[in-house]
């Protein structure tokens, strides 16, 4: 008997579920209203299905609808708000298309954007109308959308074989699997045709046209049944899916990954769109590979741009896609079967005459022979309509070079003149070294085909001018044939070793230079300490690598502003539109995309697992490598490796601020605590010599009453100087603190600090040492008094009562000097720098206290009237703190 346990999902299935609904609430949500054909009444039944919202509450928005004037879908439209259409202007035809913009500044809760197959206008943002749905659903906004099944890209193939008709227009399948719900719009085939008739599809002239092409009942019920299998297909993935989260028993599938192998040519569609519905019907996962061999490095640009377009059709199917390199594809298939758990590989029947096969075993021979446990499916191809299907094709053959055959016959000939003044001294066969080693020379400097020459003419020479008899192709002895089948058959071999190894070699070095590429990124990367040097790292390599145009992107407020730039790039204002549109959508835009084509450059996000950072724009060199896999790859592999280094240097930073706010919390604190100290102190000795005022002052002598108010104002005077100087410190570092200088006298100075500090300095014993003569000196009188009244307290609380305090003033070259002197225990050496930070005190004797303000603010004060301020140890004990001013008034 089963316990509960095993009714229950597992952890991977409720992290999938609990994944899925998170994407889901997170987006809009899309029902597309599917039908076989025009006319089936999508339009219609999706204006029902929003009339039924719209009577629910919902805000209801028609973004891009078209009734094609019949008067029902007209009705129905009534009383729905429609967004004005954007009015294309294109080759001087105005040309309405939907207003994405403005659809996302409404932002409705359903948006209804019909015909999703619809091509854009040149101009636009997208090139397809699916792609504005797409980027409404990923805004939040619900949207209700028509489409007919011939348009989806996996069926294009199938329904050119039903109807002849091959569909332009497609929609990637994916967006079946983002449909939220999937509804079947259907009517008999023979109604649709009696709409046909009655004009209520096209008007009488197209629909004439469309009977005798398109709307054959043949074809109506073949698209028919195509609709309704998809929709069964999408019924049993959601029963399923529901199944498999509640752990309801039924029979699973084994879990099946499929592989196609593509090669460039023009069957690659086929194969690319029939893993697709294999891959749907066995509800497994898919690779799309392509495998470059070294002597296919060098094909014509059109033929890697077909192998980038099947690559970009399988990704937009659904697909993984990569791409290796390898001299023996078959076994590059089935090591990478092997090493991704693929269990059936896809590829397509050999159309090369059968004559072929006895000179080279056919590669899906190979691949079967080399698969194992690994099922392999044929799929059979029309040679003849695919050839129809691409009249172009001759365009992709590899243009013919005369001048590699002519150097071929060149080297021959000049071998042959070689060989006939030494051929009296060598037998015949010892000629044919000279012959192989032409061959050898062809082979490294002329390339494959051009060396299969040399070897051919080499035996042609070889038989002509020096087997007997001469001048002539007749051969006496017949031992000759095997020479001759020996010096083609090695320089054949030859040829084609040689030739694979450099091209081998030129791979290699391709890659290298990749991998080279991201090397020295990832070094300069590690070595960048800052957001400047990150950017200048990556602007470096990418010119280095790619030779591109770089510009980096990066939020600043609300806009994107260029923070790096390289290769005199210039980003105008629909530069900036484009990358905008790249950061807030997190996909790539601009040229070599699907998006916003017309741009001058390639933008990539800079994204992290977490953010966008930025966006990277690249111009290349050529438009072809815009569409490149290699460039592709490179660049995101530059821009992901950017996008965490620019991650960790805002991460290093962020620690680096919390830090300081760390340190000043605890700065914060400790002051806290010491004003709390200091302050306290005054404030208990005022508080109890009141008191006593206040409740024995008639039986005190007069004595003790004044030497209680001396106390207290004493005090008093303490706890104001501490006030003053926080209030100083905090001027000083908001930068409010003004001077008013004045040309004064330093004896005036020196009067007013001791005045200020009379009672305290009326125990000690002061002396005041002035040089004669002095000039006056422009400074501040009431800041500098506080500077010199801020010197002597902090040589009153650190010298003996019984020693002496000298002030000292004069000229030293050219400067104007004041010094004050104590006897206290001085400043340990390494500390004479710090005294002057805020908040350093060193050991107070018993009784002192401060803030650790005052020489702060000193430093301050005199660096705001452009001078300096020194401390020194002095000998025998004590410290010199000497303030040097600017002379002259």
């Amino acid at each position: 008997m089963r316990n509960d346990e095993d009714h229950r999902p597992s952890p991977e299935t409720l992290l999938r579920v609990a994944q899925a609904e998170e994407a889901e609430n997170e987006r809009g949500k899309l029902k597309i209203f599917l039908g076989y054909a025009p006319g089936v009444g999508k339009t219609y039944a999706m204006l029902e299905a929003a009339r039924l919202r719209q009577g629910e509450g919902r805000d209801v928005v028609a973004g891009y609808v078209e009734s094609h004037g019949r008067a029902e879908t007209d009705l129905l439209l009534e009383g729905i708000e429609t967004v004005p259409k954007l009015q294309v202007d294109y080759q001087g035809v105005i040309l309405p298309e939907m207003d994405i913009d403005a659809v996302l500044a409404r932002r409705p809760q359903i948006a209804l954007v019909d015909e999703l197959a619809h091509s854009n206008a040149p101009g636009c943002r997208h090139e397809k109308r699916w792609q504005d749905v797409e980027e409404l659903i990923y805004a939040g906004i619900d949207v209700y959308t028509t489409v007919n099944i011939q348009h989806f890209e996996s069926l294009n193939d199938v329904v050119a074989q039903i109807t002849g008709v091959i569909v332009r227009e497609t929609v990637p399948d994916r967006l079946l699997d983002l449909a939220v719900e999937l509804r079947l719009v259907d009517i008999p085939p023979e109604d649709l045709l009696q709409r046909l008739r009655e004009g209520k599809v096209y008007i009488p002239e197209k629909a004439a046209l469309a009977s005798e092409k398109f709307f054959k009942p043949g074809n109506l019920m073949a698209l028919r049944e195509l609709s309704l299998r998809r929709a069964a297909s999408r019924v049993d993935d959601q029963m399923r899916a529901y199944m498999e989260s509640r752990s309801i028993a039924g029979p699973w599938p084994v879990a099946e990954k499929l592989l196609v192998c593509i090669s460039g040519s023009p069957y690659s569609e086929k194969l690319i769109r029939t893993t697709r519905r294999l891959a749907d019907e066995t509800k497994a996962p898919w690779h799309t590979l392509y495998i470059e061999t070294p002597g296919l490095s060098k094909h014509a640009r059109e033929n890697r741009e077909r192998v980038w377009r099947d690559l970009r059709l399988a990704e937009s199917l659904g697909a993984q896609v990569g791409t290796l390199t390898s001299a023996f594809v078959a076994q590059a298939l089935i090591d990478f079967a092997i090493q991704n758990n693929v269990t059936k590989i896809v590829v397509g029947k050999p159309a090369k005459p059968r004559w072929r096969e006895f000179l080279r075993q056919p590669l899906v021979d190979e691949i079967i022979r080399l698969s194992g446990t690994i099922d392999v499916y044929v799929v059979s191809i029309s040679p003849e309509k695919e050839r129809a299907k691409t009249p172009a094709a001759q365009q992709y053959k590899k243009p013919f070079h005369w001048s590699g055959y002519m150097k071929a016959v060149g080297l021959v000939v000049a071998t042959t003149l070689l060989c006939t003044p030494v051929q009296p001294y060598l037998a015949p066969t010892n000629l044919v070294m000279i012959y192989l080693l032409a061959v050898v020379l062809a082979a490294i400097k002329l390339g494959r085909r051009p060396s299969v020459l040399t070897a051919f003419l080499s035996v042609l020479a070889f038989d002509f001018f020096f087997v007997p008899p001469r001048f002539t192709f007749a051969v006496t002895d017949t031992e000759y044939f095997i020479t001759f089948a020996g010096l083609f058959t090695v320089g054949v071999v030859i040829s084609t070793l040689v030739s694979r190894s450099r091209e081998r070699a030129e791979s290699i070095r391709e890659r290298e230079e990749q991998t080279a590429s991201l090397y020295y990124l990832s070094r300069d990367l590690a070595a960048a300490s800052d957001l400047e040097q990150i950017l200048g790292a990556l602007i470096r390599n990418i010119e280095d690598s790619l030779g591109a145009g770089v510009a980096v992107l990066m939020p600043e407020g609300e806009r994107l502003e260029v923070r790096a730039s390289g290769g005199a790039v210039a980003l105008e204002a629909k530069e900036h539109a484009v990358a905008d549109w790249a950061y807030r959508n997190h996909q790539p835009a601009g040229r070599g995309t699907d998006t916003l084509v017309s741009a001058g450059l390639l933008y990539l996000p800079l994204q992290t697992s977490g953010e966008v950072l930025g966006v990277l724009g690249v111009k290349l060199k050529a438009d072809a490598d815009y569409g490149s896999p290699l460039h592709r790859r490179l660049l995101q592999a530059f821009a992901t490796q950017v996008a965490f280094a620019i991650e960790r240097a805002l991460l290093v930073k962020q620690a680096e601020q919390a830090q300081i706010l760390q340190a000043r919390e605890t700065l914060e604190r400790a002051l806290l605590n010491s004003i709390s100290h200091d302050l306290r102190t005054p404030l208990v000795s005022i508080t109890g010599a009141l008191g006593a005022l206040r409740d024995k002052g008639s039986v005190l002598e007069e004595s003790a009453r004044s030497d209680l108010l001396d106390a207290a104002w004493e005090e008093a005077a303490r706890l104001n100087r501490f006030v003053a100087n926080l209030l100083d410190m905090t001027r000083l570092e908001s930068g409010a603190l003004k001077l008013k200088p004045v040309p004064s006298d330093l004896l005036d100075l020196v009067g007013c600090a001791m005045a200020a500090l009379e009672p305290q300095l009326a125990k000690r014993k002061v002396e005041v040492r002035i040089q004669p003569g002095l000039p006056l000196v422009s400074m501040d009188m009431v800041l500098m008094t506080q500077v010199l009244v801020n010197l002597l307290d902090n040589a009153l609380k650190y010298s003996p009562r019984d020693k002496i305090i000298e002030i000292e003033a004069g000229v030293l070259d050219g400067a104007a000097t004041l010094a004050v002197l104590d006897r206290g225990p001085g400043v340990p050496g390494g500390d004479l720098d710090r005294i002057f930070d805020k908040f350093y005190r060193v050991p107070v004797p018993e009784g002192a206290g401060g803030t650790g303000l005052g020489l702060s603010i000193c430093r301050g004060i005199v660096e705001a009237h452009d001078g300096g301020i020194t401390a020194e140890n002095r000998e025998g004990g004590g410290l010199k703190v000497m303030v040097t001013l600017p002379a002259g008034s």
